[in-house]
């Protein structure tokens, strides 16, 4: 089925805009707090030896966390539970909802007991060069073994989640993030006290902080979760034919929804290889740029989900790549000026942010480069959050697997060819190049597999987006060299400093997108026009 190509955004673009604003503000608040997170470590610990080994430990689970929870569980659970909710009532629906939590309980715990038994051998193989180190692998394999059931409580947090988004609940499954940063913080500081004087290593206490904040991401959702009509009723059934799709979307779609996670595996590896410092300012970098990603693309991605899910389940192709096109417009309105944003104010953003107690002026240098490189592929690493859903909807995951493995593989072969000469910074190109090899390849699929989707239109966009983009960049670059002089003050004064840069290039972008007429833009603006008036 074909349509003549839109010229107006989708009818669904309001809904879709009004959900991820409340998932972007809940997003923001866990991103900030996780910001705050980073800065407790880079004063405590800095860049180099326990903060190297905690981020090697974590990043085991972690990765299986965005590989089983936050990544292919979230999305095939919504789409799965979509079609039981549109078409077989509340009875079957919540019946499978029941049936997921205790399989995947089952499942997660142990994957947990075997991650912890094999964990010596897993860190080897993702830092093998620790061992050169003396006591840095041991440490690192303490670490591993401490944060590893992590993952079942965001496993378990993530399907919650799936059930919340389907029933229209964005706000509060979006904020228990923000409930695993306030634990690691406050649990990980008390316990990174507590344990030196028993002859622990302080970075241990930060570890049990995870656990504590993972599990309160999971506790946080629950009575949300009883408010839309869910009684939890124990039920394992591994024959369940809900079950079965939700293991078959899965498969594929664990490698497919994880190009990033999985390039990340690869890059500590690389980094570990590279000068001490080089896998923490590589981790502080893409902490940042996961902000934008975060408010952006996940919001988006997480708001669009159910809308295409329904329009899918309904048939409605229309619709469905109308929401898609507008969805993508939306998305490169909000990455485009952030990637300009990262890479003008990387070290002025980084000095206020890290700049303290043991992080060094030489480590803001290496983190603002790397943040710089992996900017590059913002737009990409936002869009494909936002592309992927799609596949979802359309019942068609194979294709994300090998635009995964499109990635990875040019990861590997630009590192190879880099890294020697610009270490760590090369690692953050060829992540931010693999992205975006991701990005066209996945378009020109969609594009094939929906019949086409209104390019015209969604080039216009990108136009007027570019432009205003430009616009920005020349007026934060003309307020920087005016303001130089407070660029390495006081931290009240950087922070100023940057407020006022922020505020004068969103002033620009914002002015110039109405003034430019991109319809999405006018629709919010108006939108929000409108309630004004109304109050």
């Amino acid at each position: 089925m074909t349509t003549a190509p839109s010229t107006q955004p989708s009818g669904s673009t309001a809904k879709i805009a009004r959900s991820a604003g409340a998932v972007s503000i809940a997003v923001m608040c866990s991103r900030v707090l996780g910001l705050i997170r980073e800065q407790v470590f880079a004063g405590l610990f800095g860049a180099g030896f326990a903060y190297d080994a905690f981020v090697v430990a974590f990043r085991i689970p972690n990765l299986l966390r965005d590989l089983f929870a936050e990544g292919a569980l979230s999305a095939a659970f919504v789409t799965v539970f979509t079609d039981y909710a549109t078409n077989r009532g509340a009875e079957a629906t919540w019946r499978l909802a029941g049936n997921v939590l205790v399989f995947f309980a089952a499942l997660i715990s142990i994957l947990t007991l075997v991650g912890m038994y094999w964990a010596d051998p897993l860190v080897n193989l993702l830092a093998p060069d620790f061992q050169l180190i003396g006591g840095k692998t041991a440490l690192t394999v303490k670490l591993t073994r401490i944060m590893f059931p992590f993952l079942l409580f965001v496993s378990l947090a993530a399907v919650v989640m799936g059930m919340l988004n389907t029933k229209g609940r964005f706000f509060v499954p979006a904020m228990s993030s923000t409930f695993f940063n306030l634990g690691s913080i406050v649990g990980g500081l008390a316990l990174a006290w507590l344990f030196p004087k028993f002859g622990q290593p302080a970075i241990a206490g930060m570890a049990w902080g995870t656990l504590i904040g993972g599990a309160m991401q999971l506790l946080m959702q629950l009575p949300a979760l009883r408010q839309v009509g869910f009684r939890f009723r124990f039920n394992l059934n591994p024959t369940d034919p809900g079950l079965k799709r939700i293991l078959l979307l899965m498969l594929p779609a664990t490698i497919g929804m994880s190009a990033t996670q999985i390039n990340i595996f690869v890059n500590t590896n690389f980094a570990a290889s590279c000068a001490q410092g080089s896998v923490s300012w590589l981790n502080y970098a893409f902490r940042l740029v996961q902000l934008p990603i975060g408010v952006f693309g996940v919001a988006l991605s997480i708001a669009v989900m159910p809308v295409l899910a329904r329009q899918a389940a309904e048939k409605d192709l229309v619709s469905l790549k109308q929401t898609f096109t507008s969805s993508l417009v939306l998305v490169f309105a909000l990455a485009v000026p952030a990637t300009a944003g990262l890479m003008l104010l990387s070290q002025p953003i980084i000095r206020l942010i890290f700049e303290h107690g043991a992080f060094t002026a030489a480590d803001t240098l290496q983190t603002a480069a790397a943040l710089t490189f992996y900017a590059y592929g913002l737009f990409a690493y936002s869009a494909i959050k936002v592309m992927v859903p799609v596949f979802y909807a359309i019942g068609n995951t194979k294709y994300p697997v090998i635009g995964s493995f499109l990635g990875v593989a040019a990861n590997v072969l630009i590192i190879y060819q880099v890294v020697d000469l610009f270490q760590h910074r090369g690692i953050a190109l060829a992540t931010s190049c693999a992205m975006i090899l991701n990005f066209l390849f996945l378009s020109v699929v969609l594009y094939r597999k929906l019949a086409g989707y209104p390019v015209g239109y969604l080039l216009r966009g990108l136009a007027k987006i570019l432009t205003a983009a430009g616009l920005m960049s020349g007026g934060i670059w003309g307020m920087q060299q005016l303001l130089a002089p407070w660029t390495h003050g006081s931290t009240l004064l950087q922070g100023a400093f940057l407020a006022a840069l922020i505020g004068v290039g969103v002033g620009i972008y914002a002015t110039s997108l109405q003034l430019l007429r991109l319809p999405e833009f006018t629709l919010l603006t108006g939108k929000v026009a409108q309630r004004f008036r109304r109050s």
